[in-house]
């Protein structure tokens, strides 16, 4: 039996679809509030049997920090995919960070020990290894603590460590390390709102480069790690190094929607940005944009994907063939 954190995200939608095509049982934790049709819809992109499929799921409520609820759904569990976390760049929400992220990965690793779990596969972040100007960045990137990190990445650093001590207490353990992830469904959410605001007609393009991965490229590795004999080890998920403007180009064309034209300067994310910070301080509404993530946008940052591509001789699918699928999928939704 294979327990699933995160089920409702994006990576967890995709990834019991993919455990459950491999004919392996599937429990996944959830929230009260959790959106349950989501992982349907998600099905639903795959198969005509969507329904059947998803009625196979063992669903449990509980959340990373509820340890007696926790420790129900860990009940006869072989191997945990430990995808859920918490996803902010507020400085102000670094307390939730810590208390979801570490906290929360923590308790799963304990309960891992406690209950005897063969393997752990933790989803952690390309934002939780080392930063680097001069070459592309790989997996023994030493993590610098006095870099500028922001909340995020700092949380999910934490979140690798507890999982490094769970190894060193006899647990066997996989790290992933995907870049910026895109997927089909969950549209109002990560990624997926960049394709509603591509369909909506978009003019303006930021200078960054970043890695891209193809969810589906990141749970079939996932999946592939576990059934392999490799533990104690972590790998960057990434497909291609990408500049925004390619990415955003390409969903337009997709869209049959004209390209970005206009370039924002990072001085006018960071005006952006304090703008947002005056409205929503005098509108109490959430704040929407921050100065790490503007930075981010128009930061260069390269990645080396070798060590998965030779560990499991794994192709990952090209940015087009991601592009297009995506596209033809949220057309099923959002004519």
């Amino acid at each position: 039996m294979n327990l699933v954190t995160g089920g409702t995200g994006l990576v967890g939608a995709h990834l019991m679809y993919f455990l459950l095509l491999d004919g392996q049982k599937v429990r996944a934790i959830h929230r009260k509030t959790s959106d349950l049709k989501a992982v349907l819809q998600v099905f639903g992109y795959y198969t005509s049997e969507a329904q059947n499929l998803f009625d196979k799921i063992e669903w449990v409520e509980a959340n990373l920090n509820d340890v007696p609820a926790l420790t129900k759904a860990f009940l006869d569990i072989e191997y945990v995919y430990h995808a859920a976390a918490y996803v902010t760049f507020d400085p102000k929400n670094f307390g939730k960070l810590q208390k979801s992220n570490i906290e929360g990965t923590a308790n799963v690793v304990n309960l891992c020990l406690a209950f005897g779990v063969k393997k752990l596969c933790h989803v952690s972040s390309i934002a939780a290894i080392g930063k680097s100007e001069s070459e592309p960045i790989h997996e023994e990137m030493p993590w610098n603590p006095d870099d500028d990190n922001n909340v995020y990445a700092i949380s999910k650093y934490g979140a690798e460590m507890e999982v490094w001590r769970g190894t060193q207490e006899g647990l066997d353990a996989v790290i992933v390390n995907p870049g910026v992830i895109i997927g089909s469904g969950l549209w109002n959410k990560g990624t997926g709102v960049m394709f509603k605001r591509v369909h909506k007609g978009l003019n303006h393009f930021t200078t960054g480069e970043m890695g891209f991965v193809d969810v589906v490229d990141v749970v079939k590795t996932m999946i592939a790690l576990m059934k392999s004999p490799i533990k104690n080890e972590r790998f960057i998920i990434v497909a291609k190094d990408t500049s925004y403007k390619i990415l955003l180009s390409k969903i337009a064309e997709a869209f049959g929607k004209k390209p970005p034209k206009k370039e924002l300067k990072l001085w006018m994310l960071l005006l952006a940005v304090k703008i947002d910070a005056l409205i929503s301080f005098v509108t109490r509404r959430k704040q929407m944009l921050f100065e790490s993530t503007s930075k981010a946008l128009v930061t260069k940052r390269k990645y080396n994907n070798s060590k998965i591509k030779e560990t499991l001789n794994y192709k990952f699918r090209t940015l087009d063939e991601t592009v297009t699928e995506i596209v033809k999928n949220f057309r099923k939704d959002i004519p």
